[in-house]
């Protein structure tokens, strides 16, 4: 018997919310993080981008230098620059640099 088989290209996992999820939601599920690229309807079964560039909300006097590193803060829902002590969650690293004004950082997700 085969010791692994492909299931995908890993670009999507597949992702059932209990409750239904907008396009362009982050999602965090332990130290995963994807991204809703369709919406999502409640208890359906969907795909959450795991892989790609993606514009992140962030505060507007966050600043992110070209590849640093960029984690999620579930809890307000922005594009922070530290992992809070294990709550915020690594999401990739930034492509561009993000000045203070900027509404959002450009990241290229990693897991």
């Amino acid at each position: 018997m085969a010791e692994a088989k492909t299931v995908s290209h890993g670009s999507y996992v597949d992702y059932k919310p209990t409750a239904a999820v907008a396009a362009g939601t982050v999602v965090v599920q332990g130290d995963l993080v994807g991204i809703a690229t369709r919406a999502i309807e409640a208890n359906q079964l969907g795909a959450l981008a795991v892989v790609g560039v993606f514009d992140l909300a962030k505060v507007g006097a966050t600043t992110f230098a070209a590849g640093a590193k960029v984690y999620w803060d579930d809890t307000n829902n922005v594009a922070v620059t530290s992992d809070g002590g294990g709550a915020n969650k690594f999401v990739g690293k930034a492509i561009q640099a993000a000045a203070s004004g900027a509404a959002t950082v450009r990241v290229l997700l990693s897991q």
